[in-house]
């Protein structure tokens, strides 16, 4: 490991606006915390609040003779062996739209998945790129999404030569990753920027039983969560660069842009502290961290009526990955809905999960997990199941479970009329949900989690993604992204 990963420059400079006894006349009005209502400061703390100051003017000053953001910031990037790397402070989301606006032009295609986040589709309203959308491979028990096959990439590139970038989401939520090797190769092969939606991934680079992580891989440009999996503070995120393909310049206009020209200096000392406790310590918390998550998968599994899924499912995937941190429960065998086994394990057991779908329960383990949080898991599921009782073997769920699986021509989307702009900015009407069937669609709609859209802006919105949608929200299913939160109606591009 590089000695000058012991230090935190970031946090050294944070904490030392304190010592420095400065009466601030600048933002935030709280002034230090006095200016707080009284009962957030005693639930947050006094000190928490005095260190709540800006970047500009707080810990970092025209009095100073150097930014301890640049210097945080290098070595973050040699951590994550990258050319650079920029620190965000309104999550991933800040890097994907930066990715987007850098890597796309108006009209111009660009390879993209379809099982992308909400905010990659942002980008492309935002930047105006014409989405040539790749479909990764579906689990068909369980309708996981799994990885982007590179054939799929080959041929869009081959039908598309002039497209100005390919991006992935690896890993899903699910845990599954990419071959981000042979995609990156066959990027490069045309001389075409790779980009890596790694959200999911921050804690890849430090244990050799993890999938590759997206940079080491070959990518040129990725956004990770270091706030996800890693430990930091909600928020926090990194945007990594490496090659010669992506011009760090425009990158980081690009991210002026879009991220607040207010940034908390907490929030870029949690990354800085962060970076440092993952190249100390990384690989020893990640090694207990992937035997606890061994050792749930064994006593969750050993529970009946439950299904854990695990690197299994892409065993026939040459190249996919599986992250074994992710904790993945089909509860189908207690004639449940992930939906309704989330809520109950959360209102009758105090135990909250990550997300849930028609069919599964996905559980996250990180760092901050110990013997205690993992007993308390399988206490709760076992509850759960003995609660079910003679109800396990109902197969009232399995309805569900085959629409489930629709996900895959879901997400593969009806045929593309507009660009997800030219629908966004075009003269609209609302609908019926029920008559919405063949409109092109002119908001996004998404079950969130995970924040994949079902229905992307330009889309022609097909039967079975109506059905789907009808039964979400039976299900108690909750949709981000549509003017109307209830899907009574959906808002088309007027005919």
């Amino acid at each position: 490991m590089d000695d000058e990963q012991r230090r935190a420059p970031y946090v050294r400079q944070w904490v030392a606006y304190l010592d420095e006894g400065v009466v601030p006349f600048s933002t935030p009005g709280h002034k230090q915390g006095r200016g707080a209502p009284p009962e957030f400061c005693a639930v947050f703390g006094s000190r928490a609040l005095q260190l709540d100051i800006p970047h500009d003017g707080g810990t970092y000053d025209s009095h100073l003779t150097s930014d301890p953001l640049e210097e945080a910031e290098r070595l973050a990037a040699r951590l994550w062996r990258a050319r650079d790397a920029v620190f965000l402070v309104n999550g991933s989301t800040t890097g994907n739209l930066a990715a987007l606006l850098t890597l796309g032009r108006p009209g111009r295609p660009i390879v993209v998945t379809r099982a992308m986040h909400k905010s990659l589709l942002a980008g492309l309203v935002l930047g105006g790129a014409r989405p040539v959308y790749v479909v990764p491979e579906v689990h068909c028990e369980s309708g996981m999404l799994l990885d982007v096959a590179p054939e799929s990439v080959e041929q869009a590139l081959a039908a598309h030569p002039d497209a100005t970038a390919v991006a992935v989401v690896s890993p899903t939520y699910t845990g599954v990753t990419s071959d981000l090797p042979r995609l990156a190769a066959i990027c490069h092969e045309r001389g075409v920027p790779f980009f890596v939606d790694e959200a999911w991934g921050p804690h890849l680079p430090f244990h050799p039983e993890l999938p590759p992580a997206a940079i080491p891989s070959g990518a040129d440009l990725a956004v990770t969560s270091l706030h996800k999996l890693a430990g930091a503070l909600t928020q926090t995120a990194l945007l990594l660069i490496a090659g010669q393909l992506v011009d760090p310049a425009r990158l980081r206009a690009a991210v002026a842009m879009v991220q607040t020209t207010s940034p908390a200096a907490f929030l870029y000392a949690s990354l800085d502290a962060t970076r440092r406790r993952l190249a100390l310590e990384g690989e020893q918390l990640l090694a207990r961290t992937l035997e606890l998550a061994e050792r749930a998968r064994a006593a969750l599994a050993a529970i009946p009526g439950l299904r854990v899924l695990g690197p299994e499912i892409i065993a026939d995937r040459p190249g996919a990955g599986f992250d074994r941190t992710r904790l993945v429960v089909d509860v189908q065998g207690l004639g449940l809905t992930g939906l309704e086994a989330k809520r109950r394990l959360r209102r009758d057991h105090g135990v909250a999960a990550e997300m849930a779908d028609l069919v599964s329960v996905v559980c996250l383990l990180t760092l901050g997990d110990a013997p205690e949080t993992i007993e308390a898991l399988v206490h709760a599921f076992t509850a759960l199941a003995r609660e079910q009782g003679a109800q396990r073997r109902d197969t009232a769920v399995s309805g569900l479970a085959a629409l489930l699986r629709a996900t895959g021509p879901i997400v593969a989307g009806a045929p593309q009329v507009l660009t997800p702009r030219e629908a966004f900015f075009a003269s609209t009407e609302r609908v019926p949900l029920a008559r919405a069937v063949d409109r092109i669609a002119a908001e996004p709609i998404t079950p969130y989690p995970p924040g994949i859209p079902v229905v992307a802006p330009g889309e022609a919105i097909r039967r079975e993604v109506v059905e789907f949608l009808e039964t979400g929200i039976a299900a108690g299913m909750r949709f981000n992204g549509a003017s109307d939160p209830t899907l009574a109606t959906v808002l088309v591009v007027q005919e």
